[in-house]
């Protein structure tokens, strides 16, 4: 659905700062709770961004604004218009006299408007754009234009209309609460101490080893194999995960973000085909519990910066897609996340009086059905699922030793609203069990170069992924992963 812009409000508030010191990612997470309980009960007012914030420091000065016309209201002897740059959620009121033709005006066109920036004598914004020349830079046909003045268009409709829908409220607020959420990961880990590395996004390996890939082959077709582009089969990458653990041999963090692709068969809520991935390696790491406080540290920091920077996009969100998602996010963010095994997850699932369509049993992948329950389970708090059968997990999980039941040290994160949204692991870094666990697989050769970095100065170190548009969902509400990108690409569906 769509809204109409709010007029401008010069009234704002400084955000708060996050707490822990630089390069102490385990600092990160003191007096959480405590900041988000202040972020939601004070009444936070508008926050400026960009161009507009510009403008607004020449108060009574003649200025230049751009940006697209949001609304417009003719009376007998003015006219008023809100006048949108992208910049924020906020509109700046144009007020233009009876002189200038609104019939050249219309919703969705592109405006140049000079005038002096003056105080507003309503109490809605301080100050307002008083007119001196409008120009129309692009014309907008407002009967043909599919976003249409003062409707909620569901998101649904919206998709229809990658090309435009980034033109509406709802998705220039997703869009600006996933710029700011970059950024975040981005500060998040330069502050504790993680080098940025880009991984390749054409590889000639399957990290997760489940078959879903994309081949690349040039346009022109190749007549016979020996004249391959590149001599052997390569893919876009499903994971930057094995490249990392390559940079850890020389880096002791690492990090990466960056597009990944799985040719899912599935038009899921949660499924896309190209999403973005945030990836860490850590070196000389030696417990789940270590890195389970990094995930957790990753992303109450992370939320906590966008909950601040971006109040009335996120809002505008709970308000009118997730009613009730700012109470449920703070609820996430000021509990401790939990911690469970696999092994007591399926016990959870088999004494549930609730009928499932896969039978949970030892030994099975956890379904988003049991990941549903499980979180409910938990007081709809995030929780870790730990200790996995080895048999569910690649190849390069760290081996348990632990009797019969034989599992490795995996990680899950389960959140409410979304099921997994982080996926990791201790890596294996012995080498005798790395080898023959990648001969039972028949897997030595391809994977003799990840047996190297075991036989060269190997050291103990886990990773793991989050799933951006996962991680969007979450804080926004949002229920179907397509509308939190701005161009999704999904089975049988790629437009632009």
């Amino acid at each position: 659905m769509d809204v109409a812009h709010p007029p401008l409000s010069l009234s704002c508030s400084p955000t708060s700062q996050l707490v822990g010191g630089q390069n102490d990612w385990r600092g990160k997470l003191e007096n959480t709770g405590e900041r988000v309980s202040t972020f939601f009960s004070f009444p936070w007012l508008p926050l400026l961004f960009g161009k507009l914030y510009q403008c607004l420091k020449s108060a009574f000065r003649n200025i230049s604004h751009q940006g697209w016309i949001r609304s417009i209201r003719s009376q007998k002897e003015v006219l008023f218009l809100h006048v949108n740059d992208g910049s924020s959620l906020e509109s700046l009121q144009v007020v233009a006299d009876s002189s200038f033709d609104s019939r050249e005006l219309a919703f969705g066109s592109s405006v140049e408007v000079q005038g002096q920036l003056v105080k507003s004598p309503s109490k809605k914004q301080n100050v307002e754009l008083k007119a001196e020349k409008i120009e129309v830079v692009g014309n907008c046909d407002a009967k043909a234009f599919p976003v249409k003045y003062k409707e909620r268009h569901p998101l649904e409709y919206l998709r229809q209309y990658p090309h435009l829908r980034c033109r509406t409220n709802v998705l220039g607020s997703v869009l600006r609460v996933r710029s700011e959420a970059t950024a975040a990961i981005h500060s998040f880990f330069k502050d504790s101490g993680f080098v940025h590395i880009h991984t390749p996004v054409i590889t000639s390996n399957d990290c997760e080893g489940a078959g879903e890939l994309f081949q690349v082959e040039p346009s022109s077709k190749i007549k016979v194999p020996e004249e391959n582009f590149f001599n052997i089969p390569v893919f876009l990458t499903v994971s930057g995960q094995l490249h990392l653990e390559v940079m850890s041999g020389a880096f002791t963090q690492v990090f990466t973000f960056g597009p990944t692709f799985r040719a899912e068969n599935s038009q899921s809520r949660r499924h896309l085909a190209e999403f973005y991935m945030v990836e860490a390696e850590i070196s000389f790491l030696e417990s789940l519990q270590d890195l389970m406080q990094v995930m957790e540290s990753l992303f109450k920091t992370t939320a906590m910066t966008v909950l601040s920077n971006c109040p009335k996009d996120v809002e505008l969100c709970h308000k009118f897609i997730a009613p009730g998602q700012k109470d449920r996010l703070e609820h996430m963010l000021k509990n401790n996340f939990l911690v469970i095994s696999y092994t007591e997850a399926v016990e959870i699932l088999k004494q549930a009086s609730q009928n499932f369509t896969f039978t949970p049993q030892w030994g099975a992948d956890l379904h988003t059905e049991h990941e549903k329950y499980l979180v409910k389970h938990c007081g709809d708090i995030p929780v870790f699922v730990i200790n996995y059968p080895l048999a569910l997990k690649p190849f390069y999980m760290r081996d348990n030793e632990d009797g019969p039941q034989h599992t490795v040290a995996a990680v899950d994160l389960l959140v409410p609203g979304v099921g997994e949204l982080f996926g990791g692991s201790l890596r294996e870094e012995r080498y005798h069990f790395l080898e023959q666990r990648l001969a039972r697989l028949g897997l030595t050769e391809a994977y003799q170069w990840y047996l190297d970095l075991r036989r060269f100065g190997s050291v103990p170190h886990g990773g793991f992924g989050m799933g951006f548009e996962r991680y969007l969902q979450c804080i926004l509400g949002i229920d179907n992963i397509k509308d939190v990108i701005p161009f999704p690409r999904f089975t049988h569906s790629c437009l632009l």
